[in-house]
């Protein structure tokens, strides 16, 4: 199958484009660009920057993809987006690349779907299987994990860690670490309890779900430091040997929180 590029779109010459990719009406793609096999660009959208998108993907009309940074230390560094495959980006998305600052890439995994309107900043590392809703807003820096779920019209701080499996309501504002597993919404954002629903559809048994029912009542109702709950959490791992590693999980999040965690 050959490229197929509309008579109106710019494709610059130094652009890389895998077999079968479609570029639309009035698009442009520009020299640093790679685009892997099979990946549709819809019209009106511009994807340019030192930006690599892998196969299989679908940009829907008037996407920005790997503009530079809103950043005012930027000075022009050759700093990257790296997108993997099978992503659906909706229409108006704006993904801007990396920062010297930080590791100088901006990415996005693979099999995520994103809403209208979402803008994803500078040096954000998005993980695999998300759902980021319409004009969700993610500021510069922020980590979110495999399969979270963020609600439409939520805004998160920049370095701000969204954990795995997590599901955010609609209209929330971020200001803190959101560990995994969990399930909440609010300005500010609140937890509610351990997103039990999600969990068991991706083949978490009833006995993981269990134990992270009781990690979260260690972090949120005993009145324990985060400490003290991570040493509870690793007592609960010798009674429940089974659910041992999403346990894990919990506990290096809350581990590595250098912002501190979202409280009920």
């Amino acid at each position: 199958m050959s490229k197929l590029i509309h008579p109106t779109a710019i494709v610059a010459p130094g652009a890389q484009l895998g077999e079968g990719v479609s570029v639309g009406p009035y698009s442009i793609v520009g020299e640093h660009v790679v685009i892997g096999a099979g990946t549709q660009v819809g019209p009106h959208c511009v994807i340019d920057g030192h930006t690599t998108i892998g196969a299989g993907n679908n940009f829907y009309r008037y996407c920005s993809i790997g503009g530079i940074p809103q950043d005012k230390k930027y000075g022009g560094e050759p700093t990257r987006l790296e997108i993997g495959d099978g992503n659906t980006v909706r229409e108006y998305v704006t993904i801007n690349t990396g920062t010297a600052q930080d590791v100088g890439v901006t990415r996005l995994g693979d099999d995520n779907w994103i809403m209208a309107y979402v803008h994803i900043a500078h040096d954000c590392q998005i993980g695999s299987h998300t759902v980021i809703a319409n004009g969700v807003q993610l500021a510069g820096h922020i980590h979110i994990g495999d399969w979270a779920i963020l609600g439409g019209l939520s805004a998160v701080h920049q370095f701000v860690r969204i954990g795995a499996h997590t599901m955010i309501g609609g209209t929330s504002s971020i200001r803190q670490d959101i560990p995994p597993y969990l399930i909440g919404a609010g300005d500010p954002f609140r937890p509610v309890g351990i997103n039990s629903e999600g969990l068991s559809r991706r083949g978490f048994t009833a006995e993981d779900i269990a134990a992270l029912k009781e990690a979260y009542k260690l972090l949120y109702r005993r009145n324990l430091k985060i400490e003290e709950a991570c040493e509870q959490m690793q007592a609960l791992q010798q009674d429940k040997p089974a659910a041992r590693q999403a346990v894990q999980a919990m506990i290096d999040f809350l581990s590595a929180s250098t912002r501190g965690i979202v409280r009920s």
